[in-house]
């Protein structure tokens, strides 16, 4: 009646549910992963189900689509809060990795300090990262700005240090960072000390991408709980981001993967006014 065969008529539903068992399949794989990385993207997600979906015959762009249709697309969030002082009366230092470029791992440490679990409550996290392979080698989760959280999270830092080349310390002119008894270790270790010169959070990217990375995929930002119960959880995440997640600027490797290697020349976190294509300065 309609100029369509039977066959053709019912193999429209047969296709159709062909489709959606397909999605069914992907949906499932996806959120095998993202149980343990909540707010992880689409190519991080397709690089780390790649096998899998190529025995389903589903591409990136696919990927893409299936996500859409069942609103799994992550959508960025913003979200700056200022934790810095830098009006002190301690030394500030001069910036001594500007256009530097990043060969292996331990060249270059970045610090930075940020509010997680929401912004009713005192809680900060310290971080020491590696600008190379970008491992967390350090951290702590304390509830004060004191100078004591940083200094915990660069003494686990340096107790997880594998090469024992030239160190160069990166940070804001935080009073932190600046403070007495954390140059006194700095000079101690024999790492030297570096400062951004500016107000400018591109000046410090890495830093400032870890930490967005921690509290937006990982949902360290939405967790009302104890300061003991934070600890676990921001273990826990650190755990996974080392080990687990792949990273853009490290070609998709794990930044334990990348830690253990000095070969891979990395990306770079462009800056808001650069139009530099180089795959290894620091902007």
């Amino acid at each position: 009646m309609v100029g369509i065969s039977r066959q053709r008529y019912y193999r429209s539903f047969w296709i159709t549910e062909s489709k959606r068992a397909k999605a069914d399949q992907v949906i499932q794989l996806v959120n095998s992963l993202r149980v343990m990385m909540p707010r992880l993207g689409t190519r991080k997600l397709y690089h780390m189900l790649e096998p899998s979906l190529q025995s389903l015959h589903v591409g990136r762009d696919k990927l893409f689509r299936i996500l859409k249709a069942n609103d799994m697309l992550i959508k960025p969030k913003r979200n700056y809060r200022i934790t810095t002082d830098s009006h002190h009366r301690f030394r500030k230092h001069k910036n001594l990795i500007e256009d530097m470029l990043l060969e292996h791992p331990e060249q270059v440490w970045v610090s930075d300090i940020t509010y997680i679990g929401g912004r009713d409550r005192n809680c900060y996290l310290s971080l020491v990262t590696d600008a190379y392979s970008k491992k967390i080698m350090g951290y702590d989760v304390s509830n004060s700005l004191a100078a004591q959280g940083a200094l915990s999270a660069l003494n686990m830092a340096i107790k997880q240090r594998m090469y024992k080349e030239s160190l160069i310390h990166h940070s804001d002119r935080g009073l932190q960072y600046c403070s007495n008894d954390y140059q006194k270790i700095l000079k101690k270790k024999n790492i030297k000390p570096s400062m951004t010169e500016s107000y400018d959070p591109y000046a410090n990217a890495i830093a400032e991408r870890v930490n967005g990375i921690l509290k937006q995929e990982f949902l360290l930002e939405d967790y009302h709980v104890n300061i003991q119960t934070m600890k676990l959880l921001v273990e826990d995440a650190i755990t996974i981001y080392n080990t687990k997640r792949p990273h853009w600027s490290c070609y998709m490797k794990t930044p334990e993967q990348m830690h253990k290697q000095n070969r891979v020349k990395i990306r770079t976190y462009k800056n808001k006014y650069s139009c530099k294509d180089s795959p290894t300065t620091i902007s």
